[in-house]
């Protein structure tokens, strides 16, 4: 294998075509599935893997009886070229916008609690403003968002705060937080209820509730804790929102959710919020942006929206 290559000779000899081919073989694993993918016979897939490895001096792939694992060195050029691979496209996709008039493009991953209110809200208002702006809004989850900033598919991503957000490689600007509410389906038996006690809730009715690991069941964790009571032993594990909304409507269950993903739920009276406060708080969600990369005309006029919008909503709510 040749000696590694000094960075002007990369960019002599690495071509569009052989990012395609690494971004191919790390999804499928398999030399012969990414072959089909880029249209080219197997034999040609392996002459161009190790012209690639080559080139990097290294072996970037392990063979295995049953396919391919990328090495440390290939997972790292792995994210370059999912990287790169992405940039182009968003580019493409931004000056074809601008060619035919258009404002530009902006890409936001979001949390599903700051979604409903702020982010919704801010992306009317710029949308109202420039009507020929490209919006693509994507995630569901923190972790989701994250990932789709770090692989270069957002400009922005709206997360709550976790060791993730604080990342050296991110800036994370807190935008707010939101209440956690306990809600049954209309008509539930609980429905009608004063008083429910906490320990009866936990001790005697069936829960949803979303992973271990998400903001929401961190903060119920805690308040069981801190209350000196066991979790439900009866639960309901779901990670999709609009999947617990509909269990909701199908069993006894009590539900724990954020009141905006809530809000439209509870407005046309499927579901009710029982008389219970959960005093422990999820992670605040802000704003999260890769750090030191430039913040465009489009980006920058969204961020100053959902900093004027959260601000709002902190000042109503000091009320």
């Amino acid at each position: 294998m040749e000696l590694p290559l000094s960075s002007r000779s990369l960019f002599n000899r690495l071509r569009y075509k052989h990012l395609h081919m690494l971004v191919a073989l790390g999804s499928s694993r398999n030399l012969h599935r990414a072959s089909q993918h880029l249209n080219m016979s197997q034999p040609a897939a392996t002459r161009m893997l190790h012209e690639i490895e080559d080139m990097f001096g290294c072996e970037l792939f392990e063979r295995m009886p049953r396919g391919m694992r990328p090495t440390a060195l290939g997972r790292q050029l792995l994210h370059f070229a999912e990287t790169a691979l992405t940039g182009l496209d968003r580019c493409a996709e931004d000056l074809a916008a601008r060619q035919q008039g258009g404002y530009g493009y902006l890409s936001v991953g979001t949390i599903m609690g700051a979604a409903p209110d702020l982010v919704m809200d801010a992306i009317a208002e710029i949308k109202a403003r420039h009507h020929q702006l490209r919006i693509r809004i994507m995630g569901d989850t923190s972790d989701q968002v994250i990932q789709l900033l770090e692989q270069g598919r957002i400009d922005l991503a709206i997360a709550r705060r976790s060791a993730a957000t604080d990342s050296q490689h991110y800036d994370f600007e807190e935008l707010g937080n939101e209440r956690l509410l306990l809600v049954v389906r209309s008509g539930h038996p609980l429905a009608e209820r004063s008083d429910p006690d906490f320990r009866e809730l936990v001790d005697d009715w069936p829960w949803i509730l979303q992973p271990q690991t998400s903001p929401a069941r961190i903060a119920f964790d805690a308040e069981l804790q801190q209350l000196g009571l066991s979790p439900p032993a009866d639960v309901i594990e779901c990670s999709s929102v609009y999947s617990m909304q509909q269990l909701i409507q199908l069993t006894e269950a009590i539900m724990l959710l954020s009141e905006s993903a809530l809000r439209d739920y509870l407005r046309m009276g499927l579901v009710r919020a029982l008389p219970v406060e959960v005093g422990q708080k999820m992670a605040p969600f802000g704003m999260l942006l890769r750090k030191g990369e430039p913040v465009g005309r489009e980006l920058g006029t969204f961020i100053e929206l959902l900093r004027a919008r959260a601000a709002a909503a902190g000042a109503q709510g000091s009320r």
